[in-house]
């Protein structure tokens, strides 16, 4: 036992992760027990799987990484059933194991990974298609192992719901949580990207600005729901109405942000270029507010003429988000001026 914990002690401090831990511990594994095959599985009782998550094959028979197989049906389940730690004879002990025919295994060997407060997350395993004799070194160095692996993954999956929680936070941190659209700071940062980058590829930035008109209006007549619904039913139609590379957001209110790149032609005349391209987005996103919407309440047939737009074309030399912004912004509330007057 003196050799392995040395081997252990040269092992341990150089791992840096799961994987880095265990291939190592599974060629000691199979060292000792002189089986073809030890791996490390994870289990999912919720899902009633079984995965193997890292393997070691030195004869015929292959565990491959990567396999899933149903938890009920595993010999993993069995031994930890009936606390059985090594089996010679795994045909006649556990026949009706449909993954254990099919891999051939004739012996096998295992001990639960558990966490601290006992619950099951996975085992280590070792197999054969051979019926192999067990040694003395081996029940020792499964439990030395699995109390190993068990801090390891135990720590590994706590890194990884840590990460998947930062992420959320991150999302809800930059999402609009009425329409799932970016929230104004994720539309400055996006803006910024994106000046950035029409300036490295030569190109120009088209900013629009949407105001639904009587929004105000919605709401004291129908309610905040019926309001809340347009919203979103807004937000889907101007995302359908513009690339999967253009960035939409709302930006607080009634009021969405739209922000998308455009590519000069070999026109000398680029400001009539550019212009095109904003009356273009203009008018597409015009027309995508129009129509009738389904508020709740009795409202599945709401017809809302449209939202004010306003769209401006700029290079990016020299300009920040914010000024872009509010030049659409203004470009907005020309248009709002526009149509009021042309509806008295």
């Amino acid at each position: 036992m003196d050799h392995l914990l040395s081997l252990l002690s040269e092992t341990i401090p150089k791992a840096q992760n799961l994987e880095q831990l265990t291939r190592p511990l599974l060629t000691l594994l199979s060292q000792v027990t002189g089986m073809e095959s030890t791996y490390l599985t994870t289990i999912d009782t919720d899902q009633g799987i079984q995965r193997v998550e890292f393997a070691r094959n030195s004869g015929d028979m292959v565990i491959p990484e990567g396999l899933v197989v149903p938890w009920g049906d595993t010999l993993c389940k069995r031994a930890l059933d009936e606390n059985r730690l090594y089996c010679d004879n795994v045909v006649e002990a556990w026949g009706d194991s449909e993954a254990a025919a099919a891999l051939g295994i004739k012996t096998y060997v295992s001990a639960p990974i558990k966490a601290q407060d006992g619950e099951v997350l996975g085992t280590v395993c070792a197999a054969s298609s051979n019926q192999v004799a067990r040694t003395p070194e081996v029940e020792p160095l499964l439990t030395l192992l699995s109390g190993l692996l068990g801090y390891s993954l135990e720590r590994e999956r706590l890194v990884e719901r840590l990460q998947m929680l930062n992420a959320e936070l991150t999302k809800l941190a930059l999402s609009d949580p009425l329409t799932g659209l970016s929230n104004r700071r994720a539309i400055l940062s996006d803006a910024t990207r994106l000046l950035a980058l029409a300036e490295r590829e030569h190109k120009y930035i088209l900013m629009a600005v949407v105001d639904l008109d009587g929004f105000k209006l919605v709401n004291d007549t129908h309610g905040h729901l019926a309001g809340d619904e347009l919203l979103r039913g807004v937000a889907t139609r101007l995302q359908q109405a513009l690339r999967t590379s253009d960035i939409i957001g709302r930006t607080g209110g009634d009021e969405f942000v739209a922000i998308a790149l455009g590519t000069l032609s070999e026109n000398p005349d680029q400001a009539q270029d550019m212009q095109h391209g904003a009356e273009l987005l203009q008018e597409r996103l015009s027309k995508a507010t129009i129509g009738r919407y389904e508020l709740g309440d009795g409202l599945d047939d709401f017809h809302y003429p449209g939202a004010s737009v306003g769209v401006v074309a700029v290079m990016p030399q020299g300009m920040t988000a914010d000024e872009v912004i509010k030049l659409a912004d203004r470009e907005m509330y020309r248009v709002k001026v526009a149509r009021k007057s042309q509806r008295s």
